[in-house]
């Protein structure tokens, strides 16, 4: 019971955060901003004062070279609300970073309808909790996360659009080798003999095809592909694939041995 009352409890206040972060917008406080034009507006102050003066010279540079308007605004208590709008210019070409820690997640989009031909919806959702997350958040700082999210975004729009994030975090490989392992185990026990003089069944493992595939292709080799060009990770997941699947196949022979000698001894 008392559980229940604390995850109410925290659902409540996660909601009510949520609510004010977005109503935030809502307001309007032009005198927030400078009067001087700048593509980096850090009123909660993530960044030092370097990083935010080489981050507005990059954003300046993308901007003259290739056309996009990446703003970055980050928030705590104040915010300028709708005044951003008309200050920035915000169009169909614009993306506008905003992180705020009061949410669950740091980072927020607010993407211009162009960006969608290059970048679609998932790889915003992918962006937000990779790199907006509170673990990914403690371990690089607020700083890291802003960073690495807008540098993203430059380069898949500097390479002509990216149908998911790029680079491959530890998270991400450990879950691609497992179902490489998984994979390779369900191989190895369907390519098992199940009669005499048979080597592989080659039948069994047709049959459980879409299964070891999904598990090996799907989940444990295409999201390297997409995200990273490195040989090694592929590598990796290929030999713990075939040694997953000798493992099994060895196994269920072994398996398949001890049955068919309780059955004669019945």
């Amino acid at each position: 019971m008392h559980s229940k009352i604390n995850f109410l409890f925290r659902f409540f206040l996660s909601t009510l955060i949520l609510f004010f972060c977005q109503s935030s917008f809502a307001l309007n406080n032009p005198e927030l901003l400078p009067e001087i034009n700048t593509p980096v507006l850090d009123l909660a102050k993530t960044l030092s004062p370097n990083q935010k003066e080489i981050l507005e010279n990059s954003l300046r540079e993308f901007e003259n070279e290739s056309g996009w308007k990446i703003k970055y605004l980050s928030q705590f208590e104040s915010t300028p609300g709708l005044a951003i709008k008309d200050y920035w210019s915000l169009d169909e070409t614009s993306l506008l970073v905003v992180a705020d820690p009061r949410g669950g997640n740091l980072l927020n989009f607010n993407v211009g309808d162009a960006y969608f031909s290059f970048l679609p919806r998932l790889f915003w959702v992918e962006l937000q909790t990779r790199y907006g997350n509170q673990y990914y958040v403690s371990d690089h700082g607020e700083d890291g996360a802003v960073i690495d999210a807008i540098n993203s975004v430059k380069i898949c729009l500097e390479k002509g659009g990216c149908q998911v994030v790029p680079g491959l975090t530890e998270e991400q490989y450990f879950w691609t080798l497992c179902t490489s392992i998984l994979g390779g185990l369900v191989a190895g026990f369907s390519a098992a003999p199940r009669k005499e003089k048979e080597i592989i069944s080659i039948s069994f493992l047709a049959l459980l095809s879409p299964l070891w595939a999904m598990l090996f292709g799907v989940f444990g080799m295409a999201p390297i592909i997409t995200r990273t060009s490195e040989i090694l990770p592929i590598v990796k997941n290929g030999l713990a694939f075939s040694a997953a699947a000798i493992a099994g196949y060895l196994l269920s022979q072994t398996l398949f041995s001890r049955n068919k000698e309780i059955t004669k001894f019945k």
